[in-house]
């Protein structure tokens, strides 16, 4: 996290920052033994173990919003409030879907080095496509979903989503046309996830739902991985059923040099090692709202 959000919490609150502790699970649970609070990315699992090592806990603050490594359950029964740091990574995820989509689409900014060799591809470079026009299909419309929504129409996309959770007369929905799974996957030129990773979600773009989608078509995850079924993934890509693909997220992270062979011989796709939410500026805004979060809990004198 950006350290100097933690000058926030005073002299009145002892500190131990030590982001090494994610990994030495042994000694994390002897230094929470008298925590009355706990600050997590998503590599620290709060499950029950790590919760019985901590009496005193009261609150987790999340660096993030995905919640899929704390225990929520065990959480609430034992009275420890969670806090992620929503809304403060949103532009972050929105310029890396909008950038990621206008790079696949474009295919022209991988030339520098052939370029510098003496190549000219102008014919070949300048047979890319735009994303004015096309159709951006959005499985979850949550807030960050909404704010994606926002910047594509902006550069002149339809939007459609998918959300069984949000209310019909929700006023998002003015701002897309709200479809079915099957009906999104056919129309969109372009799928951005944007749900958890839940039972529900697990595999749920596997080669049922690619098979599905519009040929030609890109599809962008920067929401968890698990969702996608990366195998049946680089098979599509292979065999020119998509176009390109971005990923942020997979099934293991990282990803090793075993799972990452999948990939291999796929054309315009994008892997990037869980990164859509995290620049310099998200982090300050993300360190900020957590330690404020955490404050908040810490100070409430009716906890």
């Amino acid at each position: 996290m950006n350290e100097a959000a933690l000058a926030a919490f005073g002299p009145a609150i002892e500190v131990c920052y030590d982001p090494s502790l994610v990994d030495d699970p042994e000694r994390l649970r002897r230094e929470v033994a008298q925590a009355d609070a706990l600050i997590v990315r998503n590599r620290t699992r709060v499950d029950l173990s790590l919760l019985d090592a901590a009496p005193k806990l009261r609150v987790v603050g999340r660096l993030g919003v995905g919640l899929e490594n704390i225990d929520l359950e065990a959480c609430a029964e034992k009275g420890v409030e969670v806090k992620p740091a929503t809304g403060a990574n949103t532009q972050s995820v929105v310029e890396y879907v909008i950038g990621a989509m206008l790079v696949l689409r474009r295919g022209a900014f991988a030339s520098t080095k052939g370029v510098l060799a003496g190549d000219w591809p102008r014919a070949v470079l300048g047979a890319g496509g735009e994303i004015h026009g096309l159709t951006l299909g959005l499985l979850g419309f949550g807030s960050i979903a909404q704010a994606v929504a926002r910047a594509a129409s902006a550069l002149g996309m339809k939007i459609a989503a998918f959300d069984p959770y949000l209310p019909e007369g929700d006023p998002a929905w003015s701002t897309a046309q709200s479809c079915d799974l099957e009906e999104l996957l056919a129309i969109a030129d372009v799928v951005s996830l944007h749900v958890p990773l839940t039972q529900t979600t697990k595999g749920l773009i596997g080669p049922n739902a690619l098979a599905k989608m519009k040929p030609g078509a890109l599809l962008i995850n920067t929401a968890r991985g698990g969702i996608v079924d990366e195998a049946a993934l680089a098979a599509a890509l292979r065999e020119g059923k998509l176009a390109g693909a971005a990923l942020d997220v997979f099934g293991n992270e990282p990803l090793d040099r075993t799972a990452a062979a999948v990939f291999d011989g796929c054309l315009n796709l994008i892997l990037t090692p869980h990164i859509a939410g995290v620049t310099q500026p998200a982090n300050i805004r993300v360190s900020q709202v957590t330690v404020e979060n955490v404050l908040e809990v810490l100070t409430d004198a009716s906890i």
